[in-house]
């Protein structure tokens, strides 16, 4: 098939809604700076702002629960920097790439990387570790392993992670792309999107609703407070629900 014939095949497909949906990222901007908008988010914790995602009639972005938390983190907040590498015995040139890509990891970011599936190396360790602390990162996500563990702990830098192994990654997974969409499990993440970790795990908030999840997740902790006292007065659970309230 010529490209010509090629490119006749795909505009007859149809594609662009698909390409947007998969491919398009949101430069939306917040109606307060992103600093406030994480600093309030940071307030919250994964469970509220996931029943506000359900309300919005987004049932899947919750990260895998094979995803932990090295420590029992309190909420952190940061902007999605998306990464994606795959197993590869390639070495050449992948030491560039990913200087590349430290160089353009930004303030306030929460690094979420997908490995492919890999199993026999780690993506994420104690330099990595330093260098993320330095630029101001807010936390790492790792769909893959981690190593210097005690190194990441020293630093008190927030980890999310699949597996611990001392195999390095050189020679055996490959930085092939970052700041693109990427899927782990059943949830797309996109760069500029809002991700929140906790003790219970990682959740990824779309930019276009962050700030309409973050208010609405603000009227649940409120609405939390007054269920909490109620139940502390001792009133039945008929009342509480005849009230609102949930349990």
């Amino acid at each position: 098939m010529s490209t010509d014939q090629y490119k006749k095949e795909v505009s007859m497909m149809k594609l662009d809604k698909l390409i947007e949906l998969r491919e398009g990222i949101s430069k939306k901007e917040f109606p307060i700076s992103e600093s406030e908008l994480l600093q309030r988010f940071e307030q919250l914790y994964t469970g509220a702002i996931n029943d506000v995602l359900r309300e919005f009639c987004l049932m899947d972005q919750a990260l895998p629960s094979h995803i932990i938390p090295l420590r029992e983190y309190q909420t952190i907040a940061g902007i999605a920097f998306t990464v994606k590498s795959s197993p590869n015995t390639k070495v050449r040139g992948e030491m560039e790439f990913r200087t590349q890509m430290l160089d353009e990891m930004h303030e306030n970011a929460f690094v979420v990387w997908d490995s492919s599936k890999d199993e026999k190396s780690t993506s994420w360790g104690g330099v990595m570790t330093a260098t993320a602390k330095g630029k101001k990162i807010k936390a790492a996500c790792i769909d893959g392993g981690i190593r210097d563990t005690h190194q990441i702990l020293e630093a008190d830098f927030p980890v999310f992670y699949r597996y611990r192994t001392s195999n390095g990654s050189l020679g055996r997974c490959l930085i092939t792309h970052y700041q693109v969409p990427i899927e782990i499990g059943s949830v797309f993440i996109k760069p500029g999107d809002v991700v929140l970790g906790d003790v219970d795990g990682v959740l990824v908030v779309p930019r276009d609703i962050a700030y309409d999840v973050l208010v609405r997740a603000e009227e649940i902790k409120e609405n939390e407070k007054k269920i909490f006292g109620w139940v502390k007065e001792g009133q039945s659970v008929k009342d509480i629900t005849d009230k609102g309230g949930y349990f």
